[in-house]
């Protein structure tokens, strides 16, 4: 069975005909992109409505898994939630059919093949990816018009939105640098166009924009958000290391500097020596480093099938393979290999590097890959790659 192209190649399913390093190029951080095609089942079995209704109507939800939003008259929280912290699904149904949209946040989380494209997706832009999933019913809109303080892709799954975009009041917001409709002013549309069933945009965090739904039916789309690390991130990682190195940036600031007559001379003089202490001492190695992997631990392992297929590799002849898209750094010494993946770190023996460089570069392993080890360890070895998600089998 063909996979789907959604998550066998999640950027080429979301702005297809454009290619990724024209998009990289052109639109990242820079303006949006509307992708139009004449495709409704693109997304098809990522999301549908008949889902929505499945989860809300069988699972037991908290409060934080479920919300709801209307322009006007605002959803109440008491509407659509008791008072034990539990989801009212017929408050639910019931804001529902009066206009109200249901929003599912974080159900990456929860839904396997949501997260399954979420970390496929991860893999490309080393980012957090999260979904957020809105559902509105006909003739309705969920929010006003507002920014969002990190860029989102949109994705269409049924029915049709009426999206305007207007101008971009801050460019590239800080995370929590929210909208303030006091602040900014939407004045008049730059854009306005219906995306279908099939069809995906990309928003760069900052840009002023609303929807609401189209036609005469439900509208189900998922927003796809990227929380991203900045340059002032790693800069801020780089001088902190340095700081480590460096007692004279670790004392406290000039005592009194906060009185209205504090003289800033000898602060200023310290304040450039630092400076140029840091500019002779950042690392960009060091900070990228840190980055590269903390975010790499703190992915979610993807395990599926590691349990129904448990005795996989017990054959010294079942060929294996790099499961698509798994993060992952090789460290070893002469002692053991560790592979820093998805959760964590999994160690393994200094006599399976062998096999783990082939199984990394890009080869299909089997047993007999790992001519360090002998038949049983060189299985032991495959089964723990299996049971942590690092493999799957050919």
């Amino acid at each position: 069975m063909t996979e789907p192209l959604w998550l066998t190649d999640p950027f080429r399913a979301m702005i297809d005909p454009i290619d990724r390093e024209t998009f990289f190029r052109d639109y990242h951080e820079k303006k949006p992109l509307i992708v139009h095609r004449e495709d409704p089942s693109r997304y098809a079995g990522l999301l549908s409505i008949a889902r929505i209704d499945d989860i809300v109507s069988s699972i037991d939800l908290r409060e934080g898994s479920l919300d709801m939003a209307r322009s006007e008259p605002p959803v109440q929280r008491e509407d659509y939630m008791f008072d034990t912290g539990y989801v009212d699904r017929g408050g639910v149904a019931n804001q529902y059919r009066q206009g109200a949209t249901i929003i599912l946040p974080q159900l990456h989380m929860v839904d396997a093949t949501l997260g399954e494209f979420c970390r496929s997706v991860e893999s490309i832009l080393s980012c957090h990816v999260q979904t957020n999933i809105y559902l509105t019913p006909p003739d309705n809109q969920g929010f006003n018009t507002h920014y969002d303080d990190h860029d989102v892709f949109v994705m269409q799954i049924e029915g049709e939105k009426l999206w305007r975009f207007y101008a971009t009041p801050v460019e590239n917001p800080y995370r929590g640098e929210g909208f303030r409709p006091e602040a900014h002013e939407a004045g008049e549309p730059v854009a306005e166009f219906v995306l279908k069933a099939g069809e995906c945009i990309y928003v760069p965090r900052g840009l002023m924009h609303d929807a609401q739904t189209h036609g005469t039916e439900a509208s189900l789309h998922i927003t796809l958000g990227l929380i991203v690390k900045t340059w002032a991130d790693l800069m801020l990682e780089a001088v902190s290391e340095v700081a480590l190195r460096t007692p004279a940036m670790r004392r406290s600031l000039p005592t009194g500097f906060a009185q209205p007559d504090f003289d800033r001379a000898d602060a200023a003089a310290q304040f450039k020596a630092l400076t140029d202490t840091l500019a002779q001492e950042m690392s960009l190695d060091g900070a990228m480093d840190f980055f590269v992997d903390s975010f790499i631990r703190s992915r979610v392992p993807n395990t599926r099938g590691t349990i129904s297929s448990y005795r996989a590799a017990s054959s010294p002849d079942q060929a294996f393979r790099l499961r698509p898209f798994v993060p992952w750094r090789f460290a070893g010494d002469d002692k053991e290999n560790v592979l820093i993946t998805a959760g964590g770190e999994v160690r393994f023996p200094a006599e399976a590097e062998a096999g783990l460089h082939t199984l990394l570069d890009g080869g299909t392993v089997t047993a007999a890959s790992f001519v360090g080890q002998d038949e049983a360890a060189a299985i032991e070895t495959l089964g723990k790659l299996h049971a942590f998600g690092l493999v799957v089998p050919v």
